[in-house]
């Protein structure tokens, strides 16, 4: 379809149109974008930034880790924790998005010569030709005081498109694998889970999925830790926006209940605001600031052989998001409990992204919750690519605002998008592969923004004057 200028002006200025402050969270909705922010790079620098912020590069792929193994390549979502034996420093957990077709960044070396120094039942899978997989998490210690990496070592292995993932509450990084490869063609065991992997793992751990959570193209998780729901993202054309309920909060592995979230007076919604000849429910079906009322589907067969797992829950009225991505927890100022954001890559009018706000009820995921349901807000639509291109990972800054990582279709940029709707460019990858910007994530005292450049592969920290972005 061609979008004619009538229509693309009305519904690009609607994104940026601003509304009543009535949203939870110091999120208003949308209002129109901030002026342009003055990056300033020098010649052969990795990032352009606002003036006063420096960076400095943690590590790049490559390199030996502390256990021998090669740093893989293609990082991608982080968390970062406290060092509980050293204030000084910090533990970054670090994904690598490497897929079966990856060629290169390898942690056994181009031949794998490295493998054999893997202990047993430490490699997760095998490919059919009985390569392994080498998707997988990386442990980082920083010294922040220093300003350098102490070591770094391989956790996790043998996993698939291993993309983002998140924290929880004790203490671990829950990774997320996108790539649901299934044997025996693509694979010798079946792909598509979460794996959690411990902030205070010294070195590889036992690869165990957590089934229970489903198997689909796993992106972003976030937890509410009033509650320990779990909640993920689907990076598909047709995903959904799920949440587990765990039999035991903080015991993961004990199982739980797979729900997929369904707007209340729109079964089967789809909500990418495309047209419907591209497959959408129509140019601006949505309009930003709008809210629904929720209900959660019950899923079954969720280890899904079939990959039809979404397919069956949008069926059966669970609500369509086009490739949900990054996701974050924040609380609500007062400390009042707290909403889940998350990023919809391809969402809206312009297909340059959406930002989501869930808000979950006071009885979220217990009897009696549909009295009083949890509210899904859209906060934000991109008017254009030159506003917002494609947003990817997710993080909530410590002053509220939300942090944006791009995976777009030109230049990178990671943007920020304030309480009161205004996104502003914070920093601009101009190394000459022009990869993404992914991992976002803050230090336990909020000074210090790390963020990967995916390709070649360049884990990155960045301090400045925080309190200026607001001025």
């Amino acid at each position: 379809m061609t979008l004619s200028r009538r229509t693309f002006l009305r519904y690009g200025q609607a994104a940026g149109l601003f509304y009543s402050a009535t949203a939870l969270g110091g999120f208003s909705a949308i209002a129109a974008p901030a002026g342009p922010t003055r990056l300033v790079g020098d010649a052969g620098a990795l990032l352009a930034l606002p003036e006063g912020f420096t960076y400095s590069v943690v590590s790049e792929t490559g390199g030996t880790m502390a256990d021998g193994f090669f740093r893989p390549g293609r990082p991608d979502g982080m968390a970062c924790f406290a060092d509980p034996a050293n204030a000084d420093r910090c533990i970054l957990m670090r994904n690598h998005e490497n897929w079966p077709d990856t060629d290169h960044g390898s942690p056994f070396g181009e031949n794998n010569e490295l493998l054999p120094r893997l202990g047993e039942g430490m490699l997760y899978d095998r490919k059919p030709d009985d390569s392994p997989f080498f998707g997988g998490v990386t442990r980082v210690v920083y010294d922040m005081r220093a300003g350098r990496l102490v070591e770094d070592h391989l956790v996790l292995t043998g996993t698939s498109g291993n993309c983002a993932g998140g924290a929880t509450p004790w203490g671990s990084w829950l990774s997320c694998e996108e790539s649901p490869v299934m044997p025996p063609d693509d694979a010798q065991r079946p792909h598509g889970f979460v794996f959690e992997t411990p902030a205070s793992a010294t070195g590889v751990i036992p690869p165990v999925p957590l089934t229970a959570m489903g198997r689909f193209a796993h992106e972003a998780v976030a937890i509410d830790p009033d509650t320990g729901i779990v909640y993920l993202t689907e990076d598909s054309r047709t995903g959904l926006f799920y949440r587990f309920l765990p039999e035991t909060p903080g015991e993961l592995h004990r199982g739980g209940r797979l729900q997929a979230l369904a707007i209340r007076e729109w079964l089967s919604a789809i909500t990418s605001n495309w047209p419907s000849d591209w497959g959408g429910p129509g140019l601006g079906a949505i309009e930003p600031g709008r809210s629904f009322s929720v209900d959660w589907i019950d899923l079954d067969d969720v280890e899904a052989p079939e990959g039809d797992l979404a397919a069956r829950g949008h069926a059966a009225g669970a609500a369509q998001f086009y490739r949900g991505e990054g996701m974050d927890y924040g609380r609500r100022p007062g400390g009042s409990g707290g909403d889940i954001f998350f990023n919809c890559t391809q969402g809206g009018v312009q297909r340059a992204g959406q930002v989501w706000r869930y808000t979950p009820g006071p009885a979220e995921g217990q009897a009696g919750e549909g009295d009083a349901p949890g509210m899904l807000t859209l906060i934000y639509e991109s008017p254009g690519a030159d506003t917002l291109d494609m947003c990817d990972n997710l993080a909530v800054a410590p002053w509220g605002d939300l942090i944006l990582c791009e995976d777009g279709r030109g230049d990178q940029y990671l943007r920020g998008l304030t309480p009161s709707g205004q996104i502003y460019d914070f920093a601009r990858n101009l190394h000459p592969d022009r990869s993404e910007f992914c991992g976002a994530c803050f230090s336990p005292d909020g000074r210090i923004l790390f963020v990967n450049i995916q390709e070649p592969g360049i884990t990155l920290a960045i301090r400045g004057p925080w309190e200026t972005l607001r001025a």
